[in-house]
């Protein structure tokens, strides 16, 4: 009896209205805008625009779901095209069947012709955007835990998956290995590891990718050999064991070549990106430069009526004084001090009786 086990969802699509929202389909499309997010960041760190990683993705993304889909029908051909397959099934992407190397493959053509048309260099791209797809790839996962598909060997242990029993599809009913969460996880480990090793190695023309594409071949190469799916195996390994195993030696190898060939990062991601930035920064200092003139200007403007009012006060009292004072001044130079009214009178009385004394009388009245 499992006392623990992870519950599969009753059913992986739900229907609003005639609509089916399927939840294979929701894992992918938030896989891939999560992926595109952090893309973008990073490409903007070193040093390309915001929004060239998205508009790359219109050219990877609807490459990489057509090579993942004819990858896992070329090596799942039986159900198919097979004895009493169904050709029209291999187009229902939404029952499942993405092969990630297919994906890898043929969304890499579609970024070289994206980034053709942006003259991008596509492993700059590539590294930019390699732990954005290891983290879209751990959210896909989860769209096989909808559609209780990829398990592994059948287990006990309390992290089990428990998948109900379906004998339209040969579907034995059990708890296995949740090889879909192993994958997930790892695929964060991945982008852990690529985002580090980036900061501290600087993994520039490609080798971030290249990191990326060989720690997750490790981890697809064990979790390949627990599921119990259906493949075709060479030597007694499963196909997919074979493909991780050369992808992850060709890795390698670019690595090390790539390091002698050309060592560090580009200088240089998105031509004409710095000249953007540059402009669009001129912009801005002599946006901020013309307003600090025009605040200026104004605080210059309130500030001097205050200022000529302030001087005008000071020298106005001086300017009365010195105003009142110049007559003063003058009329002192050239003017004796004038006699009271009364001493006036006086005075001419007395110059009167001078002048109507004789000649020679010494100014003396006789009685």
């Amino acid at each position: 009896m499992d006392l623990a086990f992870i519950p599969s969802p009753s059913t992986g699509v739900v229907y609003l209205g005639p609509i089916p929202l399927r939840g294979y389909a929701f894992c992918i499309i938030i896989g891939v805008f999560v992926g595109v997010w952090l893309g973008n960041k990073r490409w903007v760190q070193r040093g390309g625009r915001s929004g060239t990683v998205a508009d790359i993705a219109v050219w990877a993304v609807p490459f990489g779901l057509v090579g993942g889909r004819l990858y896992h029908v070329i090596t799942t051909y039986e159900p198919y095209f097979g004895p009493n397959g169904h050709p029209l099934d291999a187009f229902k992407v939404w029952h499942g069947g993405l092969g990630i190397w297919g994906a890898v493959a043929l969304g890499a053509v579609g970024a070289w012709i994206g980034c053709r048309r942006r003259g991008i260099p596509l492993p700059a791209y590539a590294d930019a955007l390699a732990p954005g797809l290891a983290i879209g790839q751990a959210i896909g996962r989860w769209g096989n835990w909808f559609n209780q598909e990829l398990y592994g060997k059948p287990t006990d242990v309390p992290w089990a998956l428990k998948i109900s029993s379906d004998p339209a599809i040969g579907r034995i009913g059990g708890t296995y290995h949740p090889t879909f969460l192993y994958e997930s996880l790892w695929c964060l480990g991945v982008a852990a590891l690529v985002i580090w090793a980036d900061k501290r190695f600087r993994l520039g023309h490609g080798r971030a990718f290249a990191l990326y594409v060989a720690a997750y071949c490790v981890g697809r190469g064990w979790i390949e050999y627990l599921r119990v799916d259906e493949a075709h195996h060479i030597l007694g390994l499963r196909l997919n064991d074979w493909t991780s195993l050369i992808i992850f030696v060709l890795a390698v190898v670019y690595m090390v070549v790539s390091a002698k060939k050309a060592p560090g990062r580009e200088a240089v991601v998105e031509p004409g990106a710095q000249l953007a930035e540059g402009e669009s920064a001129g912009g801005e200092a002599e946006g901020k430069a013309d307003a600090k003139v025009e605040a200026e200007g104004k605080v210059s403007v309130e500030k001097k009526p205050a200022a000529e009012a302030e001087e005008s006060t000071k020298d106005e009292p001086a300017g009365e004084e010195s105003a009142e004072d110049e007559p003063a001044t003058t009329e002192a130079a050239d003017e004796k001090p004038k006699p009271a009214a009364g001493q006036d009178v006086e005075a001419k009385d007395a110059d009167a009786e001078d002048t109507d004394a004789p000649a020679g009388s010494g100014g003396t009245k006789k009685p």
